[in-house]
């Protein structure tokens, strides 16, 4: 800048003494901007925004897109030092991937994480075009799920995964950890109103075995490819078979997050766990005008945030705020 103007008139002096000012300024801060300062400030990776569904959009993926859902299996993700271990979600019974985690999914990937899903449990007459999962045989879903963080380790080169999952799916994965070999690909279990040591479905198992009928019950799931079901009820032979040698094993991080409302798990404190690395949650404890039920846990918001915490800071102390409650039932 020479004083001149671009009609070529010389500047008053009072102008070109404060463009004399700012050039340096102008100049230092380009240079910063183009170092870089603070060091490594310019390399911070942006996180994703996805857009985070509710139960609406629950019930059009059921529907519509079972097989997939915004913010997952982006095989082209890598995990950040922040979140080293990519997050595998696992649906419960009777929906699919792209159903149940329209909330959690996006809430993940926004949080940085590397998330995947995968359905399950196919197969049966009731299945319902592939929209129905959970329904087969609990062991070979945890053979599914094998296969599955296989194939993501894979792709991310991590070395362990963490995972979530919703009813059967929180209780399923024990099977994986426990006698697939999971013990070893696993960091951290967060599993929402889980099955865990079977479910008397609000009394209907106590009430069969009185009238003397779960013999037929059973049989029928047989018949009709309905195992899944058959090894979720309290005192079946999967169930004992399961965790006949405890909860839980040694160097995996396990967090149950349960509801008193639960009508579909139950008695709801049947899904805790007994063991070293256990954190047992009752949302109640922690917003006492919490209405949610089973189901709804999949978009209850202080739900939402104990997962993110769990799979993040992992506070022992973390109370979520309370409000955008799940459905009650």
């Amino acid at each position: 800048m020479n004083g001149t103007s671009a009609t070529g008139r010389r500047l008053p002096r009072s102008l070109r003494r404060g463009a004399a000012a700012v050039v340096p300024v102008a100049l230092a801060a380009t240079a910063l901007t183009a170092a870089g300062a603070p060091a490594g400030a310019a390399e911070q990776p942006r996180k994703p925004s996805y857009p985070v569904g509710g139960v609406a959009d629950g019930v059009r993926n059921f529907l519509l897109s079972p097989n997939a859902v915004t913010g997952v299996n982006d095989w082209s993700c890598k995990p950040s030092a922040e979140h080293p271990n990519p997050v595998v979600l696992v649906h419960g019974t009777g929906v699919n991937l792209g159903a149940n985690w329209v909330t959690m999914g996006p809430t993940l990937a926004n949080e940085g994480h590397c998330v995947y899903a995968f359905n399950y449990g196919m197969g049966s007459p009731f299945d319902f075009g592939g929209r129905v999962g959970g329904l087969t045989g609990i062991a070979r879903s945890a053979g599914t799920m094998s296969a599955f963080v296989d194939k993501v380790l894979a792709s991310t080169g991590a070395k362990k995964v963490s995972v979530v999952g919703h009813s059967q799916g929180g209780m399923m994965p024990n099977y994986y950890i426990k006698r697939l070999g999971g013990a070893q690909k696993v960091d951290r279990l967060v599993a929402l109103a889980p099955t865990n040591h079977g479910t008397t479905l609000s009394g209907l198992t106590e009430l069969g075995r009185a009238l003397g009928v779960m013999g037929l019950v059973n049989g029928a799931f047989d018949h009709l490819n309905l195992q899944g079901l058959k090894d979720q009820e309290e005192g079946s032979d999967f169930q004992k078979a399961l965790f006949a040698d405890g909860d839980t094993v040694p160097g995996v991080r396990y967090t149950v997050i349960a509801t008193k409302n639960d009508r579909v798990s139950t008695p709801y404190s049947q899904g805790f766990l007994k063991g070293d690395n256990v954190r047992n949650i009752v949302v109640q404890d922690q917003c006492p005008k919490n209405p949610v039920g089973h189901v709804g846990l999949f978009t209850d918001g202080p739900t939402t945030q104990d997962v993110v915490n769990a799979l993040g800071a992992d506070k022992p102390d973390f109370k979520p705020a309370c409000g955008d409650y799940g459905l009650p039932f």
